[in-house]
């Protein structure tokens, strides 16, 4: 049977594609995007946004030099493509799976990923410093950024772009423009314009006025430079670029081969200053169900490539915690005019879609900038108003020094919803919501709270809403809950309270966060060998409950801590507790149960708990070693 893709066959690595005639690029291009599709119809993962970019893949493969050739794709979702094409094809069905490739760039697996990415807006700040770099070392290869428009709404970008200039002769920014959110719709003549500007013959004659006028007074010379700049920005755009010293070609259609790589080889040969090509793509280009689609399939799981119907995950009936965080969320907005809610280009990943639904006036989404969101609600909160900022943990990271400065010093009551808490699986260590117990937790005068289940969720939300003193934050987990009964109208806790949800004698289990049902589980398989257990609920990390920690360490053999983080959270707050106490002068036997001292590659989440020891096998065996009944299990933090 003849192969659907004859000439993909063909491409061991990007230099295979060097001696390809446009044509054959065209055809590449056509095998490339059905490669793609199929292999993500087996694996789920990033759609839509690897399908914008499949020409531009090729095209850049095909012009420059890589991996000699510096390319660093912002993000990571666009990347599967370039993946296929720089021979990872054979593990492509692999993608975001226990063992297999990662779903962004990474640099341990490949040479042509020079940078890891999986958050926005790193590409530019990265590949200035390739271009240092190399500039100081004397070589001479390219350096190339793909940036999405999407991510040019991060401060990070611009930051760097403003020190390009300065830092660099010969960087390649790619502008990635796939929500048209800069350009109209391009065609003929803007790509006649790129192809002029970018040749070699207008760059002749550009370095020969620059000769010119370098002779020429100071402020005559500035306003030739001026000059040059504006009728060019008349002519294609991109003044705003050109001010921060980048010369800008483009628009461009990012689809068009034949547009495409005689730019590319332009701008490749450019030396005297930073350029930026503005190309314009589309989301799901060539595949109907995705280019049809809202969201144009950026997230998918696996799906039937001939209807674009998507494989359902077993039915729960548990509502999710982030539906649930919207739901309650809304309750408290329709008592408190005050509340408002803020989310950083993530919506519908936080929930707060719908929360806009029913409050459109009072939902604030301020694109990939979450040091800006952070200040922002904490200016919103010192004139009185009650914010909610939805952003990820592993996205607050980004924001932490505003968290300090901003919001934790003045005590405002910014109130932080904290989604993807713990582990996220097959998007891996890059949006795994280790560290915020930790870096939340050591600043003073914060309530930290971890929400057990959908109805802990919801009586944190109340209470997150209730403190108007200082600020706060929850977290909870990606996913379904556990199917408990969540109140009509919940009610705030007791700050600083946690509670008992099992009691016994002879060993004490202190959970915080969505690891109690584990521990549950633990208490049951301690029970099966005589061993009585308590188990409990701190629900606060800060401000403890210190009454009941020392009650459970007072009253058991042994006192295990569980929680969904890194060392240095939750367990090591209780430590300090027992030590400032003398409890730990008496006797007990403490274990703090963290996730590993290491960066977890993806897999299937219970898989990724199993390995951590955090599922309920390995919370019974750190009960059991605690009490020097057996071993934990060999290699649990390996």
């Amino acid at each position: 049977m003849a192969s659907a893709t004859p000439l993909l066959d063909t491409v061991r690595s990007p230099a295979d594609t060097r001696g390809f005639s446009l044509s054959q690029l065209r055809q590449l291009a056509d095998e490339l995007r059905a490669e793609t599709i199929d292999a993500v119809s087996s694996t789920g993962g990033h759609l839509g946004a690897g399908l914008g970019v499949v020409e531009l893949t090729v095209a850049l493969h095909h012009v420059f030099e890589t991996p000699r050739d510096i390319l660093i794709w912002d993000v990571g979702h666009q990347a599967y493509p370039h993946k296929i094409l720089t021979g990872r094809r054979d593990r492509i069905r692999t993608l975001r799976q226990g063992g297999g490739l990662s779903g962004f760039t990474k640099r341990a697996e490949s040479p042509y990923d020079p940078f890891g990415a999986a958050h926005a807006a790193t590409s530019v700040s990265a590949a200035l410093g390739f271009c240092v770099a190399r500039d100081m070392r004397g070589d001479d290869n390219a350096v190339i950024a793909v940036i999405g428009d999407g991510s040019m709404s991060a401060g990070m970008a611009y930051e760097a772009m403003n020190n390009a200039a300065e830092a660099t002769g010969r960087l390649i920014v790619i502008l990635n423009d796939n929500d048209m959110s800069i350009a109209p719709p391009v065609g003929g003549m803007s790509a006649y314009l790129a192809g002029l500007v970018s040749g070699g013959a207008y760059q002749r004659v550009r370095k020969f006025g620059k000769e010119v006028v370098s002779h020429l007074p100071r402020p005559l010379k500035d306003m030739a430079r001026k000059a040059e700049e504006y009728a060019r920005g008349m002519a294609t755009g991109g003044t705003f670029f050109e001010e921060l010293g980048f010369y800008y070609v483009g628009p461009i259609d990012g689809h068009n081969l034949e547009h495409l790589v005689p730019v590319l080889k332009n701008v490749r040969q450019m030396d005297d200053k930073p350029v930026l090509v503005h190309v314009v793509t589309q989301k799901g280009k060539g595949y109907g169900p995705a280019e049809s689609a809202a969201d144009k399939h950026h997230a998918v799981a696996k799906f039937d490539v001939v209807t674009g119907q998507q494989a359902k995950g077993a039915p729960s009936n548990a509502p999710t915690y982030t539906k649930v965080f919207a739901a309650e969320l809304i309750k408290q907005a329709e008592r408190d005019p005050a509340i408002v809610a803020i989310t950083a280009a993530m919506p519908s990943g936080t929930g707060l879609d719908i929360f806009a639904g029913r409050f459109p006036e009072r939902c604030f989404d301020v694109g990939i900038a979450e040091q800006h969101a952070v200040t922002f609600a904490a200016g919103l909160a010192a004139d009185g108003m009650k914010p909610f900022a939805a952003i990820y943990s592993t996205f607050l990271q980004r924001g932490y020094d505003q968290v300090v400065h901003d919001v934790a010093i003045q005590r405002l009551p910014v109130r932080f919803a904290m989604d993807r808490a713990g582990l996220v699986g097959a998007d891996g260590p890059t949006h795994a919501g280790s560290f915020d117990i930790g870096y939340l937790g050591q600043l003073p005068g914060f309530v930290l709270m971890g929400a057990a289940d959908e109805a802990e969720l919801a009586h944190m939300i109340a209470t997150a809403a209730a403190i108007d003193d200082r600020p706060s934050a929850f977290r909870f987990p990606r996913g379904d809950g556990v199917g408990v009964v969540i109140p009509d109208f919940a009610e705030p806790l007791e700050i600083g309270r946690g509670r008992v949800v099992r009691e016994g004698t002879a060993v004490a289990i202190l959970s915080f966060g969505t690891r109690l049902a584990d521990c549950l589980k633990a208490a049951d398989l301690l029970a099966a060998r005589g061993l009585s257990t308590t188990v409990a609920d701190a629900r606060f990390a800060k401000p403890l409950d210190v009454d009941l920690i020392l009650r459970l360490a007072g009253e058991h053999e042994a006192l295990i801590t569980v929680e969904e983080g890194a060392q240095g959270g939750f367990g090591a707050f209780v430590l300090h507790a027992l030590a400032d106490h003398g409890a730990l002068d008496r006797g007990c036997k403490v274990r703090t149960l963290t996730l590993p001292d290491l960066f977890q590659d993806q897999d299937k989440p219970e898989a990724m708990y199993q390995t951590a020891g955090l599922d309920a096998e390995g919370i019974a065996r750190g009960a059991l070693a605690a009490l020097g009944v057996e071993r934990a299990a060999k290699g649990r933090r390996a």
